[in-house]
């Protein structure tokens, strides 16, 4: 198709500007952009050709498919170090959302004793070795909830204090989650883009000419409907790991997002430069 190189660089352009943002203020040059965006093209041209069926693209192939040049494509010698956990396998993480879903059942668990003398009586110690498999010591897992300020202990019990594992006090872990987030919510609408299957559920509602005020209500109910629905999705996905065959290799993260700000002075759009016409 004729545009689609201007179609596909405005998406982009779309796209990447609040990660230039975030980029910028912490601190990312130019530099640093440009390694990045060199072994990304590279990891996922090697992807994009596996999938073909080549096991090892040659430097040729890699080079045709990303325009970077041999020298270019020889000089990443290994795979860049990933600085950030991974969301998913957070102990802590698992162990809120499993206390989150207990409360949502009884309030009374809202505030647990951190150890129990009686195997029946719920206590932190029950709730982190159900959470961490068992991989994690409660005492970590607790320390980290207080740190993050999402639990606090006292008297010898631990009480929830906030209702999202949204770790506002913890710049790596809210890097983490903005990457991981971004990143899936990114991959289902690039797979419905591509015409992959299955299709990906990615869906928004937007409304321009309101005030800030009505937005803000908006924004309230969303919080109030995900919440219910973050429950049920939270219980669903504990029972289906737990009946999971052995070795299963399946994942899953379903998302919601809200986005509003005074839009009286939009931002200029990016624009792609004019390619060359070549002539025979």
């Amino acid at each position: 198709m004729e545009h689609q190189l201007d179609w596909a660089l405005a998406a982009c352009g779309r796209i990447l500007r609040p990660v230039v943002r975030l980029a910028l203020a912490m601190g990312v040059k130019h530099p640093h952009l440009e390694v990045l965006l060199r072994d990304l093209l590279l990891e996922e041209a090697t992807r994009s050709w596996r999938k073909q069926g080549v096991a090892k693209p040659n430097i040729s192939q890699l080079s045709v498919t990303t325009g970077l040049n041999r020298k270019a494509v020889t000089s990443k010698v290994r795979a860049p170090v990933d600085a950030l956990p991974h969301t998913e396998i957070s102990a802590a993480a698992k162990t809120f959302t499993l206390w989150l879903q207990m409360v949502s059942e009884n309030q009374a668990y809202q505030r647990l004793p951190i150890t129990a003398d009686a195997e029946d009586t719920p206590s932190f110690e029950t709730v982190a070795r159900l959470g961490s498999r068992g991989n994690v010591h409660h005492r970590a897992i607790l320390d980290e909830l207080v740190r993050l300020n999402m639990a606090a202990e006292q008297n010898g019990c631990a009480e929830l204090k906030v209702d999202g594992f949204v770790p506002v006090d913890d710049l790596q872990a809210m890097l983490a989650f903005l990457g991981d987030n971004g990143r899936d919510h990114l991959l289902a609408a690039v797979s419905n883009t591509l015409g992959e299957q299955p299709r990906m559920l990615e869906r928004a509602v937007y409304a321009r000419g309101l005030g800030l005020q009505d937005c803000e209500n908006i924004h309230q109910l969303v919080r109030e409907r995900w919440s219910a629905l973050h429950h049920e999705l939270a219980g669903e996905m504990t029972r289906a790991v737990d009946r999971a065959p052995s070795g299963a290799k399946g994942r899953i993260r379903v998302g919601i997002y809200t986005y509003y700000e005074d839009d009286a002075a939009p931002l200029a759009p990016v624009v792609a430069p004019k390619r060359e016409e070549k002539t025979p």
